[in-house]
């Protein structure tokens, strides 16, 4: 199999047996991306010299005996992830672009790790569309399909993990945007529990996390992303936790299946019959498998919205009127709503950030995990901002998903079927609080049932 091909866990084994080194591995890499990122517009501030340089120094580490844990491992992180030296645009054009003074925390981890960062990943205007589409960077695409988004906002590290820049990607995650994007472009994408992941500067919901193309490698990046740091005053205490213990028998286990969320858009047929055929794999291995009834309303959905709108005016409208031209017209549009709404109104929108989440734990407190769809629709056009393409309705797809970030609770995106279209479709596995390892050992279980994977078109 080409280097490219080949997963972290594959890459750190042939090292250390002396099959290959990082800078051939680097270098097939770099290759493959000068070849489709023409295409993909996966990247920012890509930086081929310093990923050859950092293989170089990688390749000395292995000889001398001195390797870290991600040692020579290509890899990305999402643009919103400060890397000291480089601009951190938030995808959009408003923002100025003033150098990062230090690295975040998983920047710093990941370079300690001797990880061989290839660059930054593109992402949409303030990290607030399940899209590609942005004002600052050309809008990416799904290799899967070049007329498809890959999804958002963790949009570039979608689109690079299928395409196969390198095996360990790093998004964020505030409403489903690790987890969207690797169900449209057919990776695992965790959303950690809230805190795992130390975050700068952190905020309500949003968790730093891997995507990858096996759930060994999302485990093998976890160990490095989730060490501590000081500068993240909500991160959960340092575990111990046993990250490359995946094996895992799923009799007896009692498994949740929802296949309706209670709000925002039905779920298409293709979309509801692959995430079916994964619940009777489950059944067919040993597992209990019982419907969850829908706990998302109409009435949770919208203050959310009210809440971020709120929170993104806030923001915009502090910006000069020729930065505020900048953004991006449909976020633009939308986060205008929040000039609208009451102060009455928007703690209300916040108060349901609570109620959300005692819904979700609620509803799944009687089973082990909760099976759901990752997203209710295939991956829309590229040039839409999210499937509805309306910023009236800005998070109807986001119901099954977006909950487990209100909650806090881990769950996992990976690949269970294809549409009659051949896209791929996203399984969900979410865990109890803080069962971060139960949800990557269920879905590598789920791997081992499943059907052989399909690749990319590109």
């Amino acid at each position: 199999m080409e280097p490219t091909g080949l997963s972290a866990t594959e890459l750190l084994a042939a090292y250390r047996a002396g099959t290959l080194s990082p800078v051939e591995v680097t270098e097939a890499v770099l290759t493959r991306i000068d070849a489709l990122e023409p295409s993909l517009h996966a990247l920012y501030a890509y930086d081929p010299a310093q990923a050859r340089d950092a293989a170089k120094a990688s390749e000395q580490r292995w000889t001398a005996g001195e390797a870290g844990a991600l040692d020579g491992v290509p890899l990305t992180l999402k643009e919103n992830i400060a890397t000291r030296g480089t601009p951190v645009p938030l995808g959009t054009a408003a923002t100025e672009l003033v150098p990062a003074p230090a690295d975040a925390p998983a920047a710093a981890r990941v370079r300690e790790a001797g990880a061989v960062m290839l660059g930054k990943t593109t992402m949409p205007d303030y990290g607030m569309l399940t899209s590609g589409l942005s004002s600052f960077h050309a809008a990416s695409r799904n290799p899967w399909d070049l007329s498809r988004t890959p999804g958002g906002s963790s949009a570039g590290a979608a689109a690079a993990a299928a395409a196969g820049y390198g095996p360990l990607h790093v998004g964020t995650d505030i409403g489903g945007s690790i987890r969207l994007p690797a169900g449209w472009c057919g990776l695992v994408g965790l959303k950690p529990s809230f805190g795992r992941v130390p975050v700068h500067p952190p905020f309500p919901g949003r968790v730093v996390g891997p995507m990858t193309r096996t759930v060994a490698d999302a485990a093998l990046l976890m160990g490095v992303l989730s060490a501590p740091d000081s500068r993240d005053h909500l991160s959960l205490p340092p575990a111990e936790i046993a990250w490359s213990q995946l094996d895992f028998d799923v009799t007896g286990l009692r498994l949740g299946l929802q296949l309706d969320a209670g709000a925002g858009l039905p779920v298409e047929d293709d979309v509801r019959a692959a995430v079916l055929d994964a619940a009777r794999r489950f059944e067919a291995a040993g597992a209990i498998v019982e419907p969850v009834e829908p706990f998302l309303t109409r009435e949770m959905l919208d203050g959310l919205d009210d809440f971020w709108r709120v929170r993104a005016w806030c923001d915009i409208s502090a910006l000069p009127p020729e930065r505020q031209a900048l953004v991006l017209p449909y976020i633009a549009a939308w986060a205008q709503g929040g000039a609208e709404v009451s102060g009455v109104a928007a703690y209300r929108g916040f108060a349901q950030m609570d109620t959300i989440a005692v819904a979700a734990l609620r509803a799944g407190e009687p089973y082990d995990f909760v099976l759901s769809p990752t997203c209710p629709v295939s991956a829309p056009p590229a040039e839409w901002a999210s499937p509805t393409n309306d910023p009236a309705r800005p998070f109807e797809h986001i119901a099954f998903t977006v909950p487990y970030n209100m909650s806090g609770q881990p769950a996992v995106s990976l690949n269970c079927g294809y549409t009659s279209e051949g896209q791929p479709v996203g399984l969900q596995i979410a865990g109890r609080r803080f069962d971060d390892l139960g949800v990557l050992q269920v879905a590598a279980a789920f791997e081992g049932i499943r059907d052989p994977q399909r690749s990319p078109g590109v």
